[in-house]
């Protein structure tokens, strides 16, 4: 299957590309505005069938990106996140049917009541336009992006890093091909047929109104590019500066089952804990065990006076260190002084994502998921499941941290503004 747009490598007249892109999602976008449940839901479908079916080619063309990376030097972490495999691919359609079987967000009326004068007031969902898309590495995040945007009503313009460019055109094909089944504009799902840098900031303009929102999913000096030059409304994804803290009253099996899988089940998603904090009052028999299982586990732990006694094998760590997203098998840990203190290095040093406590102690697990000021705070489970998918969702287009419209995994509803719709008599204002 050959992808619906062609690659151009060099500035052939990018702005003029960008903006014809723009205007035609934004003719997308009026169509899908008013595409019933029932044509998105075919278009679904389809994707999902193609994803399964051309799952050969998305594996040959991801392939070919894996071995360019690989050429390149790119880290271990780097690799495993573009990476596709079988059951990768296989979830990838997973999602799509889940996003399929969720309920329509648009048209949805969230309140309704009456005024006085007879009027009835409803406050109804509706798309937001276009979305660009701006991703580094995952090429996953093509097929998530787009089923979401589709579902919620929006059409969408995906810019993937430079190292996926072949596999995200090869899920792309597959996505238009959903969207021409449906009858429904190609234009719907739009993938930047360049790997120019310079598309990146010409997306950041908003092409001239041709965008309504900017959502960054990638590194750090990704988002805060995006943060600082987008001139359209943005949907923050920081960093995931993620903890877990142990408790004194932990279960220490449990515990380490925990901190096993939140660092080291894949160490380069934003949902990976950077962070261990262990109660002092529990240090004595849960501080070696939590320690030496991770670096048997080939994690590098860097850690303070107190964590470096329970092992010699442990490095010293720096002030930079609780600050790190290390993306790799590397953990930074501390020994804290009860719940209070491991509330205040996390509001010190976290990024508001995901932080976890494991304990037994239902009153410290309260405290510790009231005060704690993050998009998702997890109470005895892992941080690996910040994701759009684990909460129901079927996919995410990112974990938002913060606090405007969206926040935590961004699925389908929250992909949709409000509208007001009035229904009056013939009433007039005196």
């Amino acid at each position: 299957m050959s992808a619906p747009l062609k690659a151009i490598d060099g500035n052939a007249d990018l702005p003029a590309l960008m903006a014809d892109l723009a205007a035609q999602a934004r003719a997308a976008a009026r169509v899908l505005s008013l595409a019933s449940p029932e044509q998105k839901n075919r278009a679904l479908d389809a994707m999902e069938r193609a994803i399964r079916a051309q799952a050969p080619a998305i594996l040959a063309a991801n392939a070919e990106d894996v071995a360019e990376a690989r050429s390149g030097g790119a880290t271990s972490a780097f690799v495993d996140r573009l990476t596709l495999t079988p059951a990768r691919i296989d979830a990838m359609a997973d999602g799509i049917a889940t996003v399929r079987e969720i309920s329509d967000p648009v048209g949805v009326v969230t309140e309704s009541w009456q005024r006085p004068n007879g009027m009835t007031i409803e406050r109804v969902r509706v798309p937001l336009g276009v979305i660009a898309v701006i991703f580094e590495s995952r090429p996953n995040v093509a097929a998530d992006a787009g089923v979401l945007c589709l579902k919620s009503g929006n059409a969408v313009i995906l810019r993937g890093g430079s190292d996926s460019f072949r596999s995200c055109r090869a899920i792309h094909a597959c996505l238009v091909q959903g969207l021409r089944e449906a009858g429904l504009p190609e234009a719907s799902i739009t993938l930047v047929p360049t790997r120019d840098r310079a598309a990146v900031g010409l997306l950041l303009t908003g092409l001239n109104g041709g965008i309504d929102v900017i959502v960054p999913r990638g590194g750090k000096s990704l988002v805060a590019r995006v943060e600082a030059e987008a001139r359209v409304p943005v949907f923050a994804h920081l960093e995931g500066v993620n903890h877990v803290y142990v408790d004194r009253a932990a279960n220490l099996e449990m515990a380490k089952s925990i901190v096993l899988n939140a660092k080291m089940r894949r160490p380069g998603v934003c949902g990976a804990a950077e962070t261990l904090l262990v109660d002092r009052a529990g240090a004595a028999t849960s501080l070696k065990p939590l320690v030496g299982m991770l670096i048997e586990a080939g994690c590098e732990v860097r850690g303070d006076a107190a964590v470096q006694r329970a092992d010699d094998r442990v490095k010293p760590a720096s002030e930079t260190d609780w600050d790190t997203e290390y993306e790799d098998a590397i953990i930074a840990a501390k020994v804290v002084d009860g719940v209070d203190e491991a509330i205040a290095h996390i509001h010190n040093h976290g990024s508001h994502h995901t932080d976890a406590i494991v304990t037994e102690d239902a009153k410290t697990a309260q405290k510790f998921l009231n005060e704690v000021d993050s998009a998702i705070v997890l109470h005895n489970a892992s941080t690996q499941f910040a994701d759009g998918g684990e909460f129901g969702f079927g996919a995410e287009i990112g974990i938002a941290t913060g606090k405007f419209h969206a926040r935590g995994p961004v699925g389908a509803e929250q992909l949709t503004s409000f509208k007001y719709r009035v229904h009056g008599t013939g009433q007039t204002r005196p």
